[in-house]
């Protein structure tokens, strides 16, 4: 059992691991290949300021996160992108296979996630996606804001 899996058994949470021959890039290529709508993906960013790294998570539909919005909520001077190397770093995990819980960061998610009944997210492997429901990646993150 992984990491991800004895989190959610342990919460009680219902989910679906959803594995496939081969790794998912983006929102699109996910929403096609699991026959959902592409708000429906949620990928998992993670983004640095002066201060510390938070995880975002996004509806697949979002386009450009707006980061000046998101500095003034989170009262921070300077926010971007973390690397590749910095996400690795922070989260033990690749860009594109950030789980949705168990990253451990302070994480931001988009309100319009809370559209669908299911959501569907990193595992923390490429080859895998996660199907939970929006109020459980909410209530198993230690969220500090909101988006949209």
């Amino acid at each position: 059992m992984s990491p991800l899996e004895k989190i959610l058994n342990e919460h009680k949470i219902a989910f679906e691991i959803i594995n496939h021959e081969k790794a998912l890039k983006t929102a699109k290529e996910g929403a096609e290949y699991l026959g959902i709508e592409i708000g429906q993906t949620a990928p998992t960013l993670v983004l640095k300021s002066e201060k510390s790294y938070y995880a975002i998570i996004i509806s697949g539909d979002y386009g450009r996160i707006d980061l000046e919005e998101i500095k003034a909520i989170l009262q921070c001077e300077d926010l971007k992108l973390a690397s590749p190397q910095e996400v690795e770093h922070m989260t033990g995990f690749k860009i594109g296979s950030v789980p949705l819980i168990g990253h451990e960061l302070p994480t931001i998610i988009d309100r319009q996630l809370n559209r669908y009944a299911f959501i569907y997210g990193g595992t923390g492997s490429s080859n895998s996606t996660l199907k939970i429901g929006p109020g459980d990646v909410e209530k198993l993150n230690q969220i500090v804001a909101f988006v949209r």
